[in-house]
């Protein structure tokens, strides 16, 4: 799976937002397989359009807490959007995780002038299920 940095190394390599989008959908197919048992009501990200599903991997308590997350759409573009912000949250501290504001790391892909509200909102809605798993994990 690709760093958070060399996704925004990608995007801005490529000029045109067919491509960015092609990528989003080559990212997205490029996920862990996501477990078909967590693929359920407690998993699912309220919010989005499309279907999401978020599972954390919590190793630890409190604001040392390691997180790592699986996530899936069913949608490529939005299953693309998953894979960045795992990219973006996965694999770090409780305390790291809480204190990552989405917009303002993904500001450089400029994602919101070329995604629809919808899409738009659940990226909003992501960010902030993973914000909330890692308040909860930090006790």
């Amino acid at each position: 799976m690709a760093t958070f940095d060399d996704i925004v190394s990608d995007f801005a390599f490529l000029d045109d937002w067919d491509d960015r989008y092609k990528y989003l959908i080559d990212l997205g197919r490029a996920l862990y397989p996501y477990p078909e048992d967590a693929r359920d009501e407690a998993h699912k990200v309220k919010g989005c359009a499309s279907q999401v599903w978020l599972a954390p991997r919590i190793d630890g308590a409190g604001p040392d807490a390691l997180i790592s997350f699986r996530g899936d759409s069913d949608a490529h573009i939005v299953k693309g959007l998953v894979a960045v912000l795992l990219a973006l949250y996965s694999g770090k501290r409780a305390d790291e995780i809480a204190a990552i504001d989405a917009a303002e790391a993904l500001a450089p892909l400029d994602l919101s002038g070329h995604l629809t509200p919808q899409r738009s909102n659940g990226l909003a809605a992501m960010a902030t299920r993973i914000r909330a798993i890692a308040e909860a994990a930090k006790g």
